[in-house]
């Protein structure tokens, strides 16, 4: 007798939830209705390698006219697209941002949250059953009130933009897959990260930092073999130039794999992507059908060997550790933080203290600020990594020519020359400028040198 009032509860609850999740949803998308339709954009650049004639080696190359050169090939609506899609992504951030504090607050200040956990203790009392249970539900909870949000960014503006024709029926499983993946894993990490809190107390954010870093490291080891293939569907590379050269190129480089696979991304997207994914044996070498199809040979050497570098300079380690001590530093001041809200309205939100789970929501916002501040800083350590890569690729592949292509293939949706404040404050990768101009660089001192052909 005494379950049905508190399904009853928690039945309103998630109606009162998802209530404004549905009028976000018809604001949102209402002007899709008739201004989707129709539109016609002319994204990528044609298939195939393309030297412009101020690019070709010789003794009065320039490297600055060469660079001018590529640059020039995308059209003035191309690049006029890819600065508006680049940079209306420095909004979404901070929109996604504010939501999801947002959202974190209306769970904490309405109550819901303690009485989700509630509910999760209601079901077992043992704290490694009740907390993931409540970590589980709460993950729901939030992805409903983001729903609106992330339909407009990752589905709508992507057709806008003709970066997407995914169907709506495929994206919503492609989300509820990602969902239940990052549900699962989240809720074994902040188990075990709560567990840390009784444990330690104000010390916790030292292995919570551990921990971190544990996860990201099996995440990476994981990943190739159990998370990717739920997403697309992943066929061994058959015999050709394109596996030949991608092979030899593992074998100069000493990467410790034979497998070489290929997967369907064009029914999520436009772009071009390869990734030399994997850690302690589950390495794996893939290059999606839009790299394939849509690329030459020489593209394909350089977006491998870029790949093959992250692999070989040890980044799946080093970010991960750097990374790692960066959100140390954010588990550090979300201590300070959340110790201090507790205590002024803990009492008022039904909280008991920082090791009671029901506080997620509050420590999810509060670490959203910090990251938010931290942001420039994760770009910076990410960028740099993705510079020495380019490095790598360049002398491992000694294809400048690809390497500028690819480069201004990734442009069509990445600002192509940023001023330097905005490339430090949001750029994770180096600019599509800077990474032509390189390539360009790199040939200019190597013209004595054969390049592959």
């Amino acid at each position: 007798m005494t379950n049905i009032p508190n399904a009853s509860i928690l039945q309103r609850l998630q109606l009162a939830m998802l209530a404004p999740v549905l009028l976000c949803f018809l604001v949102l998308c209402a002007p899709f209705g008739t201004a989707w339709a129709g539109i016609t954009i002319v994204r990528d650049l044609p298939p195939g390698l393309v030297i412009p004639a101020a690019a070709e080696s010789g003794p009065d190359f320039d490297v600055d006219k060469a660079t001018r050169s590529y640059l020039e090939l995308l059209s003035p609506q191309q690049r006029r697209l890819s600065d508006q899609y680049f940079e209306g992504g420095y909004w979404i951030q901070l929109w996604e941002f504010l939501w999801t504090v947002g959202a974190c607050a209306l769970l904490v200040v309405t109550g819901v949250s303690s009485r989700l956990y509630e509910f999760s203790q209601r079901l077992s009392r043992r704290a490694w059953i009740s907390a993931p249970l409540y970590i589980v539900i709460f993950m729901g909870s939030l992805s409903l009130l983001e729903a609106p949000l992330t339909l407009y960014t990752d589905f709508f503006r992507e057709h806008q933009y003709g970066l997407s024709d995914q169907s709506m029926g495929s994206w919503i499983q492609d989300q509820l897959i990602v969902l239940t993946v990052n549900a699962g894993l989240a809720a074994i990490a902040l188990t075990c990260i709560y567990s840390a809190v009784r444990r330690a107390g104000q010390r916790w954010w030292l292995w919570a930092t551990g921990i971190t870093l544990a996860f990201l490291l099996l995440f990476q080891m994981i990943l190739p073999v159990y998370i990717l293939p739920l997403l697309n569907h992943y066929r061994v590379l058959s015999d050709g130039p394109v596996k030949a050269a991608v092979l030899s190129l593992a074998r100069a480089n000493q990467v410790p794999t034979a497998q070489v696979e290929w997967f369907d991304a064009s029914k999520q997207t436009t772009r071009i992507s390869a990734n030399v994914a994997g850690l302690l044996g589950t390495t794996r070498i893939a290059l999606n059908d839009n790299l394939l199809n849509k690329t030459s040979l020489p593209e394909i050497r350089a977006v491998l060997g870029h790949e093959m570098g992250h692999y070989v300079l040890n980044h799946n380690w080093t970010i991960s550790i750097s990374l790692s001590l960066l959100i140390g530093l954010a588990f550090s001041l979300l201590n300070y933080a959340m110790s201090w809200t507790l205590l002024r309205w803990g009492t008022h939100w039904k909280m008991d203290g920082l090791a009671d789970p029901a506080t997620l929501p509050l420590a999810i916002a509060l670490f959203s600020v910090i990251l938010f501040v931290l942001m420039p800083v994760q770009n910076l350590l990410v960028r740099s990594a993705e510079a020495e890569a380019d490095a790598f690729g360049l002398n491992a592949s000694r294809e400048p020519y690809g390497w500028a292509m690819a480069a201004m293939r990734l442009s069509t949706y990445r600002k192509i020359s940023p001023g330097k404040f905005e490339e430090f404050m949001f750029y994770d990768h180096p600019s599509g400028y800077e990474r032509v101009h390189n390539a360009m660089l790199w040939l200019k001192e190597n013209q004595a040198a054969p390049l592959v052909k």
